[in-house]
């Protein structure tokens, strides 16, 4: 795994496993604890999730969970592509309320590490679209919040028309302005 680059201060990875090509095809190693702590990743991830979505347009998000369930996600394409978003809710940073993208797909072979005191969310760009995700902390309905993903406040460009297809978590999300964040700097 190598770093492509960094951002939030150094928080947020965008990574790219190393693929090891012969006459087969190739070979890739996904996850490696001991690579990801050479690259200062610490966190240990407990979970591994799927996200299947058949259309293009399908919106997944702006999701975290608060501590003591916080959630560090690693996250890939492995079919498809998407516009993958996090945003800062880290309380005295600099950066707090803002986001960033990144086009992850099948074909880039991307990965993005998100620590905990993110959101996280995206948009599928093709139909038939898979993402997977290892957590650092279990799932806990009581901890998981959703920040709305069109609040007016955030401005985000999803980039393509989102599809009327929504989760009811999704649809009940609150507004950036009225989280109380639980996460600091």
């Amino acid at each position: 795994m190598e770093i492509i680059n960094k951002y939030f201060d150094d928080t947020v990875f965008l990574l790219k496993a190393k693929k090891f090509y012969d006459k087969r095809g190739f070979f890739s190693e996904l996850y490696n604890q001991n690579s990801l702590k050479k690259l200062k990743i610490k966190d240990i991830f407990v979970q591994d999730n799927y996200s299947f979505s058949k259309k293009k347009g399908i919106i997944r998000g702006l999701h975290f969970q608060k501590p003591p369930f916080e959630q560090a996600k690693l996250v890939r394409v492995t079919k498809g592509k998407i516009l993958d978003i996090v945003l800062d809710l880290r309380n005295n940073s600099p950066y707090y309320g803002k986001i960033k993208k990144f086009v992850l797909s099948r074909d880039n072979w991307y990965h993005v590490f998100i620590p905990p005191g993110f959101a996280h969310g995206f948009i599928t760009l093709n139909n038939f679209t898979e993402v997977e995700y290892k957590v650092s902390n279990f799932y806990s309905k009581k901890h998981e919040m959703t920040i709305m993903w069109d609040d007016p406040t955030l401005s985000i460009n999803w980039t393509i028309k989102p599809k009327e297809i929504l989760s009811q978590k999704d649809k009940n999300g609150i507004l950036f302005n009225d989280l109380k964040s639980p996460f600091y700097l």
